[in-house]
């Protein structure tokens, strides 16, 4: 043994032994966390419907595949980036309305609905192609 031990002090070295078994039931801890947050992480990165806009996708007929809800999902990260609060997706013949804070899609349009139509309380659009 060669580290010194101090009067006063009964283990040699900087942590006490109370200390590291401290850490390990803290790390134990979070390991069996409640199995909400886990729903909590996972929710923060999955873009979500509202009501309205699960009518408007069902009534307009529109059908988004994995690879669509991943670019839209990008748009809003995109959009995230940029301080967004609500934001214009345009992708090819659809339009979404998208809360970013919430990632939730608020509204869908396909091209019909979209034309002659005038957009208000976005304050960015995202165009991809």
């Amino acid at each position: 043994m060669n580290e010194i031990v101090r009067i006063g002090q009964l283990y040699p070295g900087k942590l006490h032994p109370a200390s590291l078994q401290r850490e390990r039931q803290n790390a134990g801890t979070a390991v069996n966390s409640p199995p909400g947050r886990f729903k909590e992480l996972l929710d923060e990165n999955l873009l979500k419907f509202s009501n309205h806009a699960a009518k408007r996708l069902e009534q307009r007929g529109i059908e988004l595949r994995s690879d669509q809800l991943a670019k839209i999902s990008s748009a809003v990260d995109q959009a995230a980036e940029k301080g967004s609060k609500e934001s214009l997706i345009l992708m090819k013949d659809m339009a979404f309305i998208v809360n970013v804070q919430n990632r939730t899609v608020v509204t869908a349009m396909d091209d019909r609905t979209m034309k002659n139509n005038v957009f208000t309380q976005i304050d960015s659009a995202v165009v991809i192609s």
